[in-house]
């Protein structure tokens, strides 16, 4: 749901762009083997690969901690919810910042310390580490789809950008619930992703301070013939 809020947001735009820019006839070089364009698909990876951890199991956490069903759907869609909020919010902020990376780090410190208490806090709490959690990993969703164009010198370069953030991103991602479910296996509880999502949340923080910088990626568009 989050993901297609801002699909949303952005589809209207590159259509728009599309009516004055043709991609045939140009080819983007160079893009592979640059730095800041594997940050860029890092940081989408991995964030990823947290929202899809939370897509899958946060209902079986809540369930493990003692809630019910019902309450434990309930708070998934509460966070959902919160998660749509900031996919709607971020946007628009973070292109205002001279840069992204403190918005970047402050997101995803807010979704793995969300994450934290879910799996650690009373069972009192609950409800708020959840919203909490929803609004720093729908913040980093849209961060991360926000990355793509601004670290793009023109739309060339960004649709190539997309394929590559996307495609390579979100296989890397499914690997994520995968090794929730393995550690759930391993150690008969919920309790060790811990360690999983401090991992990954140190890894999207690494690498939004690297796709947050003021650049521009080093690819080139280049006129075919």
């Amino acid at each position: 749901v989050p993901t297609l809020v801002v699909l949303l947001i952005w589809i209207p735009q590159a259509l728009g762009s599309r009516r004055q820019v043709s991609h045939r006839g140009f080819r983007v070089v160079g893009l592979w083997r640059d730095r800041l364009a594997w940050q860029v698909t890092l940081f989408m990876g991995l964030q990823s690969a947290l929202a899809y951890c939370i897509f899958g199991w946060l209902a079986p956490i809540l369930r493990e901690r003692g809630f019910d069903a019902a309450t434990a759907g309930a708070m998934v869609s509460v966070s959902v919810m919160a998660q749509v909020i900031t996919c709607l919010a971020v946007p628009s902020f973070a292109m205002r910042l001279k840069d992204q990376r403190g918005i970047n780090v402050a997101l995803v410190a807010t979704a793995v310390i969300a994450l934290l208490g879910i799996l650690f806090a009373p069972t009192s709490t609950v409800l708020f580490w959840a919203i909490l959690q929803g609004i720093g990993q729908g913040g980093l969703i849209a961060a991360a789809m926000s990355l793509i164009v601004l670290r793009s010198p023109d739309s060339h370069v960004a649709a190539h950008l997309s394929g590559m953030a996307q495609g390579v991103g979100y296989v890397l991602a499914a690997f994520g619930p995968l090794l929730v479910g393995l550690i759930r296996d391993w150690t008969g509880s919920f309790s060790g992703t811990a360690f999983l999502f401090v991992a990954l949340g140190l890894g999207v923080a690494i690498m939004g301070l690297g796709a947050g910088r003021a650049l521009h990626v080093g690819a080139r568009t280049v006129r075919e013939g």
